[in-house]
Parts: structure tokens; sequence; C-alpha cells
């Protein structure tokens, strides 16, 4: 849903402008996604804002149409003592009221300039949206949807609270996986497939700074691939090339596919790490893989631009080298034996065929405490 949807949506909602049915559909939605509940709570918290404000410019107009009056009918004139008598006896008597009015009026300023500052690019550094999602889940709701989990029990440990989640994908046959550090969240975490098959996975090492994650899945039922159906893309990749993506913005087993064009070959504010892609990407997205028509991948989407539709950034695929290195260099990874699988090329122009075959190695991740 588009941003300007969703907030006339919102504001029907607070306004009471919706039906019985209205209500009730978007409560559900409201309940269920955590990021939907916060901007209600923004946008009611800045109607009240606006309402006290308009409140106090009635206020303001009214007492100066008064002291008009009053000056117009010469009851209020400095040579006139008992004028002033009757001006001091009208100060007490609002005194109180004006304060009010005053204290309402200094905290009106404050607010609108933290929300000037809030919505004004310009003035507020924090431009970007990580695209994790954050899910809240507590383990009735997770079992409400168990038929689309293959009715199996969750692998989520029984008294553990999900609280975040996004996309990631192999990058070799021994199951390990790549996603974003802001999608780990908690300190554990399952990774589940396509098909909805949950899989226990160990976090094994996150990079702030490259904001990149090296999970590796530890479970029984995982089946080793025989071959990675893409290669890791190390030069740069074209401006204007038509890229494409897949991952899980929406439930478990749902992937969803996106499409667009790579829009710069730097990301926010000339960052060299990153480049800047022209496509749809809602929270979910972060750790989903980017590839090209040559079945390559090129990148790792991450943020997007709040006030930029359709702007979203990238992690540029050769950090993920840089990623497993780091990881090797920490004392209590020294024993991490990853080897990137070459990957086969698949330079199929049917795009149909190209997502049935990697759809089987990118995984919706969950992350716990």
């Amino acid at each position: 849903m588009e941003d300007r949807i969703l907030l006339e949506t919102i504001e029907k909602y607070l306004t009471g402008a919706m039906s019985a049915q209205e209500v009730e559909l978007f409560e559900t939605l409201r309940k269920n996604t955590p990021e939907i509940d916060q901007m209600v709570i923004e946008h009611s918290m800045f109607l009240q804002h606006m309402d006290i404000y308009a409140d106090r410019r009635n206020f303001t107009y009214l007492t100066e149409k008064t002291f008009e009056q009053l000056l117009a009918a010469g009851e209020w004139a400095d040579e006139n003592t008992s004028n002033k008598t009757r001006l001091i006896q009208l100060w007490n008597k609002y005194k109180k009221v004006a304060a009010i009015a005053a204290s309402v009026g200094g905290f009106i300023a404050l607010t609108t300039s933290a929300l000037m500052m809030y919505f004004s690019p310009s003035l507020n550094g924090n431009q970007l949206l990580q695209l994790s999602k954050a899910v809240e889940v507590i383990k009735k709701n997770q079992q409400v949807q168990g038929h689309l989990l293959n009715e199996v029990k969750s692998k989520v440990p029984e008294n553990a609270t999900l609280i975040s989640g996004g996309s990631g994908f192999l990058v070799n046959t021994k199951g390990y996986i790549i996603t974003n550090a802001h999608v780990l969240k908690g300190n554990g975490a399952i990774v589940i497939n396509h098909r909805g098959q949950e899989l226990h996975a160990d976090i094994i090492y996150a990079d702030k700074a490259l904001d990149l994650a090296l999970l590796k899945i530890e479970d029984k039922d995982f089946i080793e691939p025989n071959s990675i159906p893409f290669s890791i893309r190390k030069k740069i990749s074209d401006l204007g090339e038509e890229i494409f993506t897949l991952g899980y913005p929406r439930n478990d087993n749902d992937i969803v596919y996106g499409k667009g064009y790579l829009s710069a070959q730097t990301g926010f504010e000339g960052d060299s790490s990153s480049f800047q892609v022209q496509i749809s990407a809602n929270p979910g997205y972060s750790g989903a893989p980017i590839f090209n028509d040559k079945g390559e991948l090129i990148g790792i989407i991450s943020t997007r631009q709040k006030l930029a539709e359709g702007v979203a950034f990238a992690i540029k695929s050769n950090k993920i080298i840089d990623l497993i290195n780091n990881a090797k260099e920490q004392e209590d990874q020294a024993e991490i034996k990853l080897k990137i699988s070459k990957g086969e090329q698949h330079n199929t122009p049917n795009r149909k065929e190209q997502i049935s075959n990697l759809k089987n190695y990118i995984f919706s991740v969950r992350s716990y405490n």
C-alpha cells in the first residue's frame, strides 16, 4: 500500500469515516502490523496537536476582537484611572486562562518544531527506513497459521518471542545464509523456505558496519542442494541494468517478486559500498538478493528512502567477501570454513524459469529472544 493511500486510510479510521466492517478489517491489520499501528499513533497525535493549535488560534482571534471592542467602546484608556482599575480586574479574572494559553502556545511551538524536523528531509538526518519487519508474534498467533507451516510444531522455542524478520539467501550448499545485520534484533533465529518449512539457524556473525550477517542452518531436516544457481558478481554493475528480487515482505511462505533497474552506482549520500535501485521495497525485504538477467547476484536490499517513492538501496555483492573475511578474523569464529559456491549462471530469458529455480534458495528469516 502506498504511503499516501495508507495515510488517507488512517485518517479515515481516526475520523470515524469507516464502516463497521472496514474498521474491523483495519484493526486486524493494525494488530498484525506494528509499523501501521505506530503510524496510527503518530498520526493521531499529529491531529490532536493540530486541534490544539486551531483552538489556540481561535482564542487569540477572540481575544484580539474583545480588546478591539473595548477600545472602540472607550473602556480602555490610559488616562482614565477607573478604566485602569477595570483593566486590572479583567486581567485578574482571566490571567489563569491567559497563562494556560501561553503554556499551550509554548507546547504547540515545540511540537510544531518537532513535527517539522520529523517530516522535513532538510532538517531530519534519518531519511532512511530499514526494511526489516517487526513481528512480535506470540506462539498462539503462530499456531493459528499452523496449516501454512505444514501443520508441524514451530521450531521457535516455547517461551520465545519473535521480534524482527526479513529475508536471506544461501551462498553455498552447506547451509550458510546471508541477510542484513539489522534483521537479527534477537539472539536466536529460524529460517523458513517457500514451502513453509521451518529450520533452525545459528547466528554465526553479524557485522553492523557492513550491515550484513551470516547464518548457518543447523537442522536435520535441511537437505543440502547440489549447487547454487547463481554466481556473485564482483565487478561494478552497469547503470540502467534491469534487476529483480525475491523476498518475504508478506507471510513467511509467501515469496514476492519485484523488478526494477539500477539507478545509481552509489548509495545514500554517495555511499560507495551500496548502490541505488528503482524498485518497490517494503518492510520484510531486508536481506533479499538482487539479481541481474544473467543470473548474477549483484546486491542485497537493505533500506529505502522515506520520502522518495521506489528509491531503495542495496549493499554491493562484493561486500559478502568482506563479511566472511571479517567473520574468520574473530577468535570465536576461527573454525569457519566457508567457501562461497561458484554458482551456475542461468542465462535463460524466461523469467518464470529463473524465479522457479531461485526461490528454493531464498528464505524468510525470523529472529527471536
